[in-house]
């Protein structure tokens, strides 16, 4: 059974078994994660949340509804960490559950920056290998893997940090299976159920632990059994692996979860820098690259422009998107708020093409301005929506052969004639996979734009924090109540 499998990974992964390059990797998502979750607080979903909570149990956050809150808070601006193959954002959900536990002072865990970052690898190491085993069926069949696998991400950190042992860990798992939860028209109707998957999966992790933790049974089949998770929510994968009576064989499904929990893919989690979906990445890389390429030509003079101005990108006839499957289905022409907006390719390429950059301040004006107003007569939002109308997205078949490997788009930008000379790039790894991975200096610069106000020096503990308790490095942080 898959669930035992998990359950004896866990229990058995130790902080001196685990290579260096995760560590390191643990702890470039650890402040990738909090840059998203404290600007993240500030998000109208997380405020909602924040409100919510205290209308339900006045001024009780424990846990459960800290862990509600921060996973909220950090899925919210479309920032968080994601892994390709596993379809996912494992950072949100793990690190949300280790916080909501290690700061709530009722619980006094009692647990070392060594066994944090062990609790860390195991939650991303779980969420990665399930969501490797059942996709693309699982999301084929309309379910968020961040929501439903999340919760087993939760539930395996909240186990490790309470020391559970196998039976309970198992318990707790099974728990997890039958909670789990997220329908994938949540995020592309544009609705703020989307982040909700990420705090509901952290809060019934959490909920689980305790619950097996005081003898409640959840049980070792519910994820391959006959009626449990892969039947009932990755129904193809089920059906390629049944015998002749419909049982599902599960040796190789148990082999390939065995494999992949040996290979640390954390090291292979991708880091954001565009608040949109990372779906969307890959072309708005490629239209960056085009725009430098004729901003430079532009100072150089060399560009057709009788103008002898900065590019007038009226002169665009058309824009064509080569894409893959999944990306090329973000074809959102009309988006009505935030949500939809960061599931809208057409708008990202656009705001690509109009902006100095993409950071969320610069869109948060934008929207300010009224981006969704039919009425507004912004120049920046006249030129994203004109942009808008020349672009043409087409799901290319080759492109979408090389999914999940790659993420590749290719953006053509057409000039009328007598202008400039039409150009065209290619994506393969968007800025942030492993293959063209975001510096160190890159991180930090992501957080200070996110959270000016931060004392970046209290950052460096990270680095050495297994010098010190994890209560000392949550007090550095400003994380503790």
């Amino acid at each position: 059974m898959i669930i035992n499998q998990l359950s004896q990974y866990l229990i058995h992964l130790k902080y001196e078994d685990i290579p260096k390059e995760a560590i390191e990797k643990a702890k470039s998502c650890f402040i990738d994660y909090l840059a998203v979750y404290l600007r993240g607080l500030e998000s109208e979903n997380a405020q909602i949340a924040i409100k919510t909570i205290y209308e339900l149990y006045g001024n009780d956050f424990n846990s459960l509804n800290k862990g509600f809150v921060y996973g909220i808070a950090s899925h919210s601006l479309d920032l968080d960490d994601g892994h390709r193959w596993a379809q996912l954002h494992p950072g949100s959900v793990v690190f949300s559950t280790a916080l909501a536990m290690i700061s709530d002072k009722n619980l006094d865990l009692d647990i070392t920056s060594e066994e944090f970052l062990e609790a860390v690898i195991g939650g991303y190491e779980i969420a990665i290998s399930l969501g490797m085993l059942v996709n693309q069926d699982h999301r084929n069949q309309g379910f968020h893997s961040t929501g439903t696998i999340g919760t087993f991400a939760a539930g395996a950190v909240a186990s490790k940090l309470l020391i559970l042992n196998k039976e309970k860990t198992e318990h707790c798992l099974g728990l997890c299976a039958t909670q789990s939860s997220g329908l994938l028209e949540a995020d592309h109707a544009g609705t703020m159920g989307k982040s909700l998957h990420v705090g509901n999966a952290v809060y019934n992790g959490i909920l689980s632990a305790y619950l097996a933790k005081n003898g409640f049974t959840g049980g070792e089949s519910l994820i391959d059994g006959n009626e449990g998770f892969i039947k009932a929510m990755a129904s193809d994968l089920y059906d390629r692996h049944c015998d002749d009576d419909c049982n599902l064989d599960d040796s190789k499904l148990s082999e390939f979860i065995d494999m992949n929990l040996k290979k640390f893919h954390i090291n292979n989690v991708y880091l954001k820098k565009y608040p949109f979906c990372r779906h969307i990445h890959s072309a708005i890389d490629s239209t960056l690259t085009l725009k430098g390429e004729l901003d430079e030509l532009d100072e150089l003079g060399e560009l057709n422009d009788l103008k002898n101005s900065k590019i007038d990108y009226s002169d665009i006839s058309s824009i064509d998107i080569e894409t893959y499957r999944i990306s090329s289905e973000h074809d959102n022409y009309d988006p009505k708020n935030a949500q939809d907006l960061k599931q809208s390719l057409p708008y990202a390429v656009a705001i690509a093409l109009v902006l100095d950059d993409l950071g969320l301040d610069s869109i948060d004006e934008l929207i300010d301005k009224g981006l969704f107003d039919e009425k507004s007569s912004d120049k920046d939002i006249l030129k994203v929506r004109e942009i808008v109308s020349k672009i043409h997205i087409n799901n290319n078949e080759e492109l979408d052969q090389m999914v999940p490997e790659k993420r590749p788009s290719e953006v053509g930008i057409r000039f009328n004639a007598n202008t400039y000379e039409n150009l065209e790039e290619t994506t393969y790894y968007p800025l942030g996979e492993a293959e063209n991975p975001l510096t160190e200096e890159d991180i930090l610069e992501k957080f200070k734009l996110l959270n000016p106000k931060f004392n970046m020096n209290k950052l460096q503990i990270i680095k050495y924090m297994e010098e010190y308790s994890i209560h000392e490095v949550f007090e550095e942080l400003d994380l503790l109540d």
